[in-house]
């Protein structure tokens, strides 16, 4: 059995084609297209989040008005870029989304990856300390994030307050307990999937990965994002923490079942991995698409390692292709590919 959500990265364009012309065009679409994944039995609703871009960049209003219209799906980011956060602010706004939705806040983070503009962090109004690079600030950003989220108290009260206050420090509110325990880090790498067991974070496992395999070059993606999973597991249990941890992976799976589903996918010859760079220094592999007839489909899931190895599979949408059409990718994956696969 896996979780099954999508993951939306909420493109909006005015373009031919697009369903999704503004930025309101593509917040309100991301509510609905959660709303009918709900009613199709799908366990998860994601956003990606990129500033600086025609992308959802804000995710703590768009988490809690999902949460608003959803009663059971979880709610979830994949991921949030911790080098533009202010962890304290960063940590009421997760606590009142996740108290909107009852408790149903999947909160994916990560160092980032590379984005629109150069250093946007710095426009934020964020720099590294001295000694320390982007990434070292990122998982600073992670450590307060995660201390405060521990609901206990670290300020002190001021003797004449406006209001009367309870004894002893005080914490950032609104608190939501168990949130700390539904925070992933966004990993791409052997090292940073050890890293995010060592904290107690679950682990998603990134859309594209370090080169690192342990078997060398030419490995292929889905085999060398498993090898992260397993040292992802391995480190968690021998931090000796008390929970199971889960694990994600994403995929761009498209079951053809009509015409429309062929025209726009069945003849996009993406069945290969390819290989860029995160940055002038890091090779990485970006996964393959899956499209293909059900049959056919299945056998090729089967073959895939991480997604044999994650508990938490996350559909990768074409969202400017409308609600409507997302919700039926959705719905062709849990229909028709899912119980061949024991997933469902």
């Amino acid at each position: 059995m896996k979780h099954i959500g999508f993951l939306s990265f909420g493109h909006w364009s005015d373009s031919p084609g697009s369903q999704v012309r503004t930025a309101a065009d593509s917040l309100l679409q991301s509510i609905e297209l959660a709303v009918a994944v709900e009613e199709l039995g799908a366990d998860g609703a994601y956003f990606r989040v990129h500033h600086f871009a025609n992308q959802l960049g804000s995710p703590f209003p768009l988490l809690a008005a999902v949460g608003a219209r959803t009663s059971w799906i979880e709610v979830g980011t994949a991921v949030i870029d911790m080098r533009y956060e202010n962890p304290l602010y960063m940590a009421e706004d997760a606590g009142a989304a996740d108290l909107i939705a009852g408790g149903r806040l999947q909160l994916g983070i990560s160092r980032g990856s590379p984005e629109q503009v150069i250093d946007g962090w710095r426009y934020f109004g964020y720099e590294p300390s001295e000694g320390m690079n982007d990434a070292d600030m990122a998982r600073e950003h992670t450590r307060v994030f995660l201390d405060v989220l521990r609901g206990q108290g670290f300020a002190q009260p001021n003797p004449r307050p406006m209001f009367p206050n309870p004894p002893g420090l005080l914490r950032v509110e609104p608190h939501s307990a168990g949130l700390r325990e539904r925070i992933w880090w966004g990993a791409g790498s052997r090292s940073t999937a050890e890293w995010a067991a060592h904290n107690g974070m679950n682990l998603q496992s990134s859309t594209l990965v370090a080169n690192d395999s342990a078997s060398g070059g030419g490995t292929p993606f889905h085999v060398t994002q498993a090898e992260h999973i397993q040292a992802f597991k391995d480190a968690w249990t021998a931090a000796g923490h008390p929970r199971e941890p889960r694990v994600s992976v994403s995929r761009s799976i498209f079951p053809l079942l009509d015409d429309q589903d062929r025209m726009y996918f069945g003849g996009r010859g993406e069945d290969e991995d390819h290989v860029g760079y995160i940055d002038p220094q890091t090779q990485a592999i970006f996964g393959r698409s899956y499209a293909a007839e059900p049959d056919e489909l299945i056998e090729q899931l089967r073959r895939d390692e991480a997604v044999a190895a994650a508990d938490t599979l996350l559909l990768t949408v074409p969202n400017q292709l409308g609600v409507d059409y997302n919700a039926h990718v959705v719905e062709g994956v849990l229909k028709h590919v899912a119980p061949a696969l024991g997933w469902r």
